[in-house]
């Protein structure tokens, strides 16, 4: 059976080696009779497993031993609340950049615990664009600053991280563009990311986190929601998504045979340009993220109407494009291509959007 191009937000396209290797490893893993879903947590192959794959991320990021390497559960959405329990005391403030729905969950969640301050947003556009700049406008002495470094509702990203004030730690959920381009992991206090779009399946939440802020959290909280617990054991703390680790550490060695990150956002670069030069060479479609906001990620646009728009998704459907939908906050439709999303499928796509163009407009 042939491979349909998956466009799909998340979960999203594995790459097919990865795949290849987790269907003999079902099976049976390193040879012991017995498949990677049913080894013991604390038997040593699914040791080896956490170590290996926590050594193939380190190597990936250049992630330094100061930092813990943390495989938790409970997606990105746990992390919104488990960031600031951990670190955001009481009466103190946090600063927010507010650049889609994500990070307004994540603002939801930390006003449970202390301040936000909200330094910048992009709400009154539709977030179309991320904040410039001149218009963020930091507090007096936040703990940290939170931002999401892509927005796959609305498809712009980060091209670089805000400068937060002199001895602010940075906070990220990237979950969206983890490893799509390389990344300076020592300017981050946390970040934070849901495996299921570039890194690996639904299920497993990685958390890189300096060591420093691990040993002195804020408030005493249940034993599963302190970063200590999970850094002290190794994330063996209980039963892990173990599945989902030995996938996420086949995603890393993946990555590391394109080239690493540099080589992984060369293609990304790639990918993205055949959508957005597909978009530009016609006035029939519109993007909705502005120029120097677009993401590498997720391409948003959408025809001049939506009775059209209903159309080309259901006509993509029919020619073999799976997930091309928009989010129901932008509309339109939205191509997610990720990692391991083949060039191949942009170019078909582009081609496309071509004929439906000239078809319909």
């Amino acid at each position: 059976m042939s491979r349909t191009f998956n466009f799909s937000a998340g979960p999203a396209i594995l790459p097919e080696e990865v795949l290849r290797e987790a269907q003999a490893a079902i099976w049976d893993f390193d040879g012991a009779g017995i498949g990677i879903l049913e080894h013991s947590h604390r038997g040593g192959p699914f040791e080896k497993v956490v170590q290996q794959t926590e050594a193939s991320c380190r190597k990936l990021a250049g992630i330094p031993d100061d930092y813990a390497v943390l495989f938790l559960s409970g997606g990105a959405s746990t992390q919104f609340f488990m960031l600031p329990a951990n670190l955001l005391p009481d009466g103190a403030t946090a600063d927010y950049l507010v650049t889609g729905a994500w990070s307004e969950k994540a603002v939801a969640e930390a006003k449970r615990y202390g301040r936000v301050h909200e330094a910048a947003t992009t709400a009154a556009t539709n977030h179309d664009r991320i904040p410039r700049a001149n218009e963020i406008r930091w507090s007096e002495r936040p703990v940290y600053a939170h931002f999401t470094s892509n927005n796959t509702i609305f498809g712009t990203q980060w091209t670089s991280e805000p400068t937060p004030p002199a001895g602010v730690w940075l906070a990220c959920d990237a979950s969206s563009d983890i490893f799509s381009r390389p990344i300076d992991v020592t300017r981050y206090g946390v970040l934070y990311a849901g495996a299921q779009k570039n890194i690996g399946p639904a299920g497993v939440t990685l958390v890189i986190v300096r060591r420093d802020l691990v040993e002195r959290p804020v408030r005493d909280l249940p034993t599963m929601l302190r970063y200590g617990t999970h850094a002290k054991e190794g994330s063996l703390y209980n039963t892990p998504p173990s599945f989902g680790i030995y996938l996420m550490g086949r995603v890393f060695e993946w990555t590391l045979r394109q080239g690493g990150l540099a080589g992984i956002e060369k293609k990304n670069r790639e990918k993205a340009q055949v959508l957005y030069d597909a978009l530009a060479a016609t006035s029939f479609y519109s993007a909705h993220a502005g120029e120097g906001s677009r993401s590498l990620m997720n391409v948003t646009f959408r025809t001049p109407s939506a009775e059209l728009d209903a159309k080309f998704v259901k006509a993509a459907e029919a020619a073999g494009f799976a997930g091309l939908k928009g989010h129901r906050s932008v509309g339109g439709m939205r191509a997610s291509i990720y990692n391991a999303f083949p060039k191949a499928g942009c170019v078909a796509l582009a081609s496309f959007m071509q004929d439906f163009a000239a078809k319909h407009g």
